[in-house]
């Protein structure tokens, strides 16, 4: 990009309904080629093969030979020796922040009459055990083990293990370890999913998989949660997104700014600016091409930024409409009173408001979780919590007098849907009961 003029601005009310449609479009993810059938053939091996398959895998794939696939107890105890202080704060006090926010997410026991005899009631269990997918790559990603293994933690799953590409750098051991994990395998990619999905000698098969990862993390995934008895998983997360609402009050500077920590994710990115300022666009265009320059990922941004929107309205709850269309990983009020649309927004993984909430803040420390459903999901998904590492039991007990107060209203139902063995199982108690304690039923 050799200048901001390469950043166009749209006018949404001159654009036809397709036009509009296109402006909301994601950027297609692009597979490599039979990427399908390569991950079936490495969930096929590793389910065929265990730990064999897992330590060949890392020599393709990672290069590298281990001994021992899992990190040794003593290793996890161990770990933060060659961490600073300051890292050390740094993650003390995330984790801290994370945890405050998820302590109160817990499903609700519920305990209720519903009339005289029959209580019905919803109680919690942790899921038994968990495995957690953290990312290799150019550095440790911390904040993702934070993020899934808080939650984990909080809602006391039986078991908790990490997997994660080799050589596992210590700092990311050690925040393991402090979110309470000490189960972890270095192992990576559609393999790690696999012996998560299936389990070998070395690594439990899970009841649940969470965690991001690149096309073929996210394939592996989707095959092992298709399978017959195969694991469930928490999302199939996509390229990273983020759309701003901005008003006149906005500050350009801090558009770019959060327009471009969402690009430099991944050419796939997708990143929108709505206002109805038009004055607040051109100043944003300049912005992104000035920043643009200093930043070391610049490579990436750019391919990201031929899929931005900059996208003109009329006025402010025109972009609200947009962004409960668009559903929105990441939405960003850069306006005044921003807590005062709230009530406005249906569709969002992650809000963020006002003029001092970048979404940084929500990728590391602020509280909130930063696994969020991407490409449209929004619609009907939730961030990650802690309810996900849970499930809920249904209980009911009934008396003698409640089933019988109920025994007329289930025979018509069950004779609407012609299901006469469920009739029985209602018939049957209470002809026992009128037979044997017609006059002394107390309940």
């Amino acid at each position: 990009m050799n200048s901001y003029e390469e950043f166009t601005s749209i006018d949404w009310n001159k654009c036809s309904f397709s036009e509009k449609k296109m402006l909301l479009t994601r950027p297609i993810c692009n597979k490599p080629n039979n990427i399908t059938q390569k991950v079936a053939n490495i969930l096929h091996e590793v389910n065929k093969n265990g730990d064999d398959a897992l330590h060949k895998f890392n020599l393709i794939f990672d290069k590298i030979k281990l001994k021992q696939l899992k990190i040794s107890y003593e290793s996890i105890v161990k770990s933060g020796y060659n961490i600073s202080d300051e890292i050390k704060q740094a993650i003390n006090t995330a984790i801290s922040h994370i945890t405050l926010f998820h302590k109160t997410q817990h499903y609700s026991d519920i305990k209720l009459e519903i009339i005289p005899g029959v209580n019905c009631q919803q109680i919690t269990r942790p899921l038994n055990i968990v495995g957690l997918y953290v990312p290799g790559g150019t550095a440790p990603l911390i904040s993702t083990v934070m993020m899934l293994g808080i939650p984990a933690n909080i809602a006391q799953c039986k078991r908790i293990i990490l997997c994660s590409p080799p050589i596992i750098p210590e700092v990311l051991i050690y925040t393991a370890k402090l979110c309470g994990i000490t189960e972890i395998y270095q192992i990576g990619g559609s393999q790690a999913i696999a012996a998560m999905g299936f389990g070998t000698k070395s690594i439990p098969k899970v009841d649940k998989i969470f965690g991001p990862g690149n096309i073929w993390v996210t394939e592996a995934k989707r095959q092992i949660n298709s399978m017959p008895n195969g694991a469930e998983i928490d999302m199939l997360a996509g390229p990273s997104e983020v759309l701003i609402i901005a008003d006149d009050t906005a500050n350009p500077i801090f558009i770019a700014a959060d327009l471009l920590s969402q690009a430099e994710h991944g050419i796939d990115s997708h990143v929108i600016l709505a206002t109805p300022c038009i004055k607040i666009a051109e100043h944003t265009k300049k912005e992104l091409y000035e920043q643009l320059q200093i930043l070391p990922r610049n490579h990436i941004i750019k391919h990201s930024l031929k899929n931005s929107r900059i996208i003109i309205t009329n006025d402010l709850m025109e972009c609200f409409s947009i962004s409960n269309t668009y559903a929105p990983e990441h939405l960003i009020l850069q306006i005044q009173h921003a807590e005062n649309y709230l009530q406005h927004i249906v569709n969002a993984g992650s809000i963020f408001l006002g003029h001092w909430s970048p979404e940084t803040a929500g990728d590391y420390i602020s509280g909130t979780n930063h696994v969020l459903p991407t490409y449209g999901h929004a619609t009907t998904k939730s961030g990650l919590g802690v309810i996900d590492f849970q499930k809920r039991i249904l209980v009911q007990q009934l008396t003698q007098k409640g089933l019988l107060k109920l025994s007329s209203t289930i025979k018509i139902l069950t004779q609407i849907e012609q299901l006469q063995a469920h009739l029985y199982a209602v018939t049957h108690r209470t002809n026992y009961i009128k037979e044997n304690n017609e006059d002394s039923i107390s309940g």
